[in-house]
């Protein structure tokens, strides 16, 4: 397949202008395609920041990569204008520490975590392990929002291994960071029946916090209050305290240590409890509704404040 010379030019500009680039379909917060999102997902996984281009929106790009690189399929990545490969590529060195090395990083922890598997649930993975036939090992994934997965997958002898009760687990590079100390046990009660993970990494769920005890931890420094309102809204009812807002967006909130004991405030609770599940799913480890929002602290905090 021949490439236009104006469409090599461009190629060549935005490879100039990105040391690490990903040429995709949608973008970096909405994939449109699983081997797009696995791409997103590895680069995130190695914290490096890199530049994209939504090749569902530049058709001359789409079919002009695949020329350029001689590379017949989306997504495709490049290091300092070098093709290094599609998502699977992107992948395997993300998780062998290889990627890392490419853009000069240090090289990653590859300790295997250390997790108990109780004797009630590897009876179980062990029959199911059973079953599948040789060769077969426990996959745990864990995502950064800590959710847990578990899934009988082909032994992978490079993969990050730890075992408990003489059951194989085996992890990603990322996983395995976010794995340490993870509990699985098997469960026939209240709960539920069935195996039931805990991880002790994971973000504890978000607090209910009155606005009697928001009040007087926003009067001793002890919170920071995080008013989810639009300014139109704020306008009709505010705090007299300092707080922040989402006018400027989101980054320089997330930008905040992630031990910030954070409180989200609105008019009632509810969006403000959203947002709070939202930042909790960033890694904020103390993150705080305020139950009834402005309305209830006029009612129960400070009468000179509106309501509406």
């Amino acid at each position: 397949m021949s490439l236009d010379p104006n469409t090599r030019a461009r190629i060549e500009s935005l490879l100039q202008e990105h040391p690490v680039l990903l040429f995709m379909k949608g973008e970096p917060n909405a994939p449109q395609c699983g081997f797009s999102a696995k791409a997103v997902a590895a680069l995130r996984e190695v914290g490096t920041p890199f530049g994209h281009v939504d090749v569902l929106s530049d058709p001359e790009i789409r079919e002009g990569i695949k020329a350029f690189g001689d590379w017949p399929t989306i997504p495709q990545l490049y290091i300092h204008g070098e093709l290094v490969g599609g998502s699977d590529i992107i992948e395997q060195m993300t998780n062998s520490g290889e990627l890392h090395g490419v853009l000069g990083l240090p090289v990653p922890d590859r300790s295997p975590p250390a997790i108990t598997i109780t004797p009630a649930a590897a009876k179980i993975i062990g029959e199911s392990l059973q079953s599948a036939g040789a060769g077969y090992a426990l996959q745990i994934d864990v995502d950064s929002n800590f959710q847990s997965r578990l899934q009988l997958a082909p032994a992978d002898p490079a993969a990050i291994a730890s075992t408990s009760e003489g059951i194989r687990a085996q992890f990603s590079l990322a996983a395995a960071q976010r794995a340490k100390g993870l509990v699985i046990d098997w469960v026939d009660d209240e709960r539920g029946r069935g195996l039931v993970i805990e991880n002790p990494n994971a973000p504890q769920a978000v607090q209910s916090l009155s606005v009697t005890d928001a009040a007087a931890q926003l009067e001793a420094g002890e919170i920071t209050v995080i008013d989810v309102r639009p300014a139109d809204e704020r306008q009709l009812a505010r705090l007299n305290q300092p707080f922040l807002t989402l006018d400027d967006g989101l980054e320089p909130l997330l930008a905040l240590p992630k031990d910030t004991r954070l409180a989200f405030l609105c008019h009632t609770g509810r969006r403000s409890l959203q947002a709070a599940e939202q930042f909790r799913d960033q890694g904020f480890t103390q993150v705080a509704n305020i139950e009834g929002g402005i309305e209830a602290w006029s009612q129960q905090v400070d009468s000179d404040i509106p309501r509406y």
